[in-house]
């Protein structure tokens, strides 16, 4: 019986590919946290000043660059007292033999990550 990856697994994979592009883009690494519901998933460092990103993992057919805006308003009052600057990061993940079914594990998925937004 296939088995599909939970919402963890998802969220897993998401916070991969978001590492991924802050390592590249020159992102030093404060704090990491993939637990769901806890935000912000990264805490970082560039040109000395701190960055918060909050990272989703998005289901097919919704849109990863959609974000909850009063959510991500308050994550962002929130990082402010830290002077930081507050990114989303969504990440879509679909099944890649057919978008409307869940992601099975061990059969192939794609990705649509188009980036960190600042908020």
């Amino acid at each position: 019986m296939p088995e599909e990856f939970t919402e963890q697994e998802l969220h897993n994979l998401a916070m991969n590919v978001v590492g991924k592009e802050l390592e590249k883009e020159g992102f030093e690494f404060m704090t990491v946290n993939s637990k769901l519901k806890k935000d912000p998933q990264f805490v970082c460092l560039k040109n000395k000043k701190l960055h918060f990103v909050i990272v989703r993992a998005i289901s097919y057919p919704n849109n990863p660059a959609t974000y909850d805006v009063t959510y991500m308003e308050i994550v962002k009052q929130h990082a402010l007292n830290f002077k930081a600057r507050t990114y989303y990061a969504g990440v879509g993940i679909a099944n890649a033999n057919d978008y409307s079914k869940a992601v099975i594990k061990g059969d192939k998925y794609i990705i649509n990550f188009n980036g960190i937004t600042e908020i």
